[in-house]
């Protein structure tokens, strides 16, 4: 069971954020709070999986806080839920600990499957997201330049990594065994010099993957 903490100023979002995950059979809301400093109070005490994070917040915004919680909490991996498409947050939030990173109007299912994916450790960044961390199109070119040789297949499973796919969503698209999408995702990581997959999907998409 993910044990997940909702952290949004307006209790509209959380009433409806827990409404969607109170129809899994695998998540458990075990707390909300209204602020930063609520969040990081409350998850040391609740010890959540996952914490969905919103940004913009009176008092410690969702970025220092999250910087915070990963600090005092290092076991909880934080799924941020905003409105902000714009690269400087985007980065601010990854580069303080967030694993993950979701806009507001994504589907219901989009969001449980990235509140799955952050409690595996995995990285499930909105397309959108991706596309504005993207460098402008000459350094993409020399980035590209510069990048190791790869075989097809492990840049398949990165450019799929990169759009914050899971192993399993990896698979059936590539049309192989989930544990096959593993070791390919080892063999990236040590390819590239990385040791998670927010690294590695930050590395694919500065090189132009």
């Amino acid at each position: 069971m993910v044990r997940v903490l909702l952290v949004d100023d307006h209790a509209l979002v959380r009433n409806g954020l827990r409404a969607v995950l109170d129809t899994t059979d695998d998540c458990e809301v075990v707390g909300e709070a209204a602020t930063g400093e609520d969040a990081v109070e409350l998850a040391a005490v609740l010890l959540p999986d996952v914490v969905v994070m919103d940004l913009s917040m009176p008092g410690a915004g969702g970025v220092a806080a999250t910087r915070a919680l990963r600090a005092r909490v290092p076991g909880a991996r934080v799924l941020v839920l905003t409105t902000f498409a714009d690269d400087e947050r985007v980065r601010a939030a990854l580069v303080a600990g967030a694993t993950g990173y979701l806009l507001k109007d994504a589907d219901p299912d989009d969001v449980v499957r990235g509140v799955r994916a952050t409690a595996r450790d995995e990285a499930p960044i909105d397309p959108r997201v991706a596309h504005g961390l993207l460098p402008a199109d000459p350094a993409r070119a020399a980035a590209h330049d510069t990048a190791p040789a790869m075989p097809p297949r492990e840049r398949d499973v990165l450019v799929r990594l990169a759009r914050g796919l899971s192993n399993r969503q990896i698979a059936t698209e590539l049309g192989i065994a989930e544990r096959t999408v593993k070791v390919h995702v080892g063999s990236v990581f040590r390819r590239i010099g990385v040791a998670d997959r927010t690294s590695a999907a930050l590395w694919a998409r500065d090189h132009g993957w």
